[in-house]
C-alpha cells in the first residue's frame, strides 16, 4: 500500500531525492534534483546508504568498520550539500541509512510523504548504466513515485535548460 503524498496540503512541499554513493554520475544525479528542487519551491533530500552486509563479515571490526563508514557517508552528505548551497542556494536535508539502497530508498520514501520524486543519474560506461540504476530498474513499478534518470552526459547548462 502506498501512502498518500502530502505535497499538495498545507505546510508540504515537494521534495526531490537524491542518491549519493561512489559512483560519478551521482553528482549529475545532484545537480538535476537540486536545480528542479530550486525551480519548483521544492526541497532536497540527499541518501547515503551504508550497506550493513559489509560488516556481517568482520567479526570483532564491525563497530569500527561501521564507523568509519559513517564518517565517509558524512563527508560525501557534506560535500554534495556544499555544492549544492554554493550553486543553487537551497538547504538540503542529509539523510545516512544503513542498509540495501533500494530497500532503504523505498522506506524513506514511506517515512516521508513529501518525497515527490526519486532522481538517478545513468553512467556511461559500457558495462550499464550503474549499480543503482539497474538495481532500481527492474523494480521501478514498484516505486510509489516517479523516479527520473538523468544521463551523465548532460552538463550543467544542460541541466539548467530542464529542469
Amino acid at each position: 500500500m502506498v501512502s498518500k503524498r502530502l505535497i499538495r496540503e498545507a505546510g508540504h512541499r515537494r521534495k526531490f531525492l537524491a542518491v549519493i554513493d561512489d559512483t560519478p554520475e551521482c553528482e549529475r544525479a545532484v545537480a538535476y534534483a537540486s536545480r528542479r528542487a530550486q525551480s519548483t519551491g521544492g526541497a532536497l533530500i540527499l541518501l547515503f546508504v551504508i550497506d550493513a552486509a559489509d560488516f556481517q563479515h568482520f567479526l570483532g571490526v564491525e563497530a569500527i568498520m561501521r564507523e568509519e563508514a559513517t564518517a565517509t557517508a558524512q563527508g560525501a552528505l557534506n560535500k554534495f550539500a556544499a555544492m549544492v548551497r554554493e550553486r543553487n542556494g537551497i538547504e538540503p536535508e542529509l539523510v545516512i541509512r544503513e542498509g540495501s539502497p533500494t530497500s532503504e530508498i523505498h522506506k524513506l520514501i514511506e517515512d516521508d510523504q513529501d518525497v515527490a520524486i526519486l532522481v538517478l543519474a545513468a553512467g556511461a560506461a559500457k558495462e550499464g548504466p550503474g549499480p543503482l540504476v539497474a538495481s532500481v530498474a527492474g523494480k521501478a513499478a514498484a516505486f510509489p513515485i516517479p523516479v527520473t534518470i538523468v544521463p551523465y552526459n548532460l552538463t550543467d547548462e544542460d541541466i539548467d535548460s530542464l529542469a
